[in-house]
C-alpha cells in the first residue's frame, strides 16, 4: 500500500488543520488505518486509528480535540484536529494495516506557534 499525506502546516495554538491519507494498492484490503506523530527528541506516539467496523481509537492527549475518519473502504483518511496546541507540534504519519502487512506515509509536518 502506498500513503500519501497532505495538509500540515502552520497555526496559531487554539486553531485547526485537518490532514489527509490517500492509500493506493491494486486489490489491497485495508483492515485499519492510524495516524502517528513525532516531535523532535520524543518516540513516535499513536495518535488515533479507524477499523473497517469504524471503531476508533484516540491517545488521552488529543481525545475531545482530533477526530478521525474514513471512506468505508479506508483508502481515505483524515485527522480532524481542532484546539490545537504548541505540544502537538510534530511529524504526523499515516500508517495502514492490511493483508501485506504495515506501511507508512512519508509524514506531514504539523507546526503550533504559541
Amino acid at each position: 500500500v502506498h500513503l500519501v499525506e497532505s495538509g500540515g502546516g502552520l497555526v496559531q495554538a487554539g486553531g485547526s488543520l485537518r490532514l489527509s491519507c490517500a492509500a493506493s494498492g491494486i486489490g489491497v484490503r485495508i483492515l485499519a488505518m492510524a495516524w502517528y506523530r513525532q516531535a523532535p527528541g520524543k518516540e513516535r506516539e499513536q495518535v488515533a486509528t479507524i477499523r473497517r467496523d469504524r471503531i476508533t481509537t484516540y491517545a488521552d492527549s488529543v481525545k475531545g480535540r482530533f477526530t478521525i475518519s474514513g471512506d468505508d473502504s479506508l483508502n481515505t483518511v483524515d485527522l480532524q484536529m481542532s484546539d490545537l496546541k504548541p505540544e502537538d507540534t510534530a511529524v504526523y504519519y499515516c500508517t495502514s494495516a492490511a493483508g501485506g502487512g504495515v506501511s507508512w506515509g512519508q509524514g506531514t509536518q504539523v507546526t503550533v506557534s504559541s
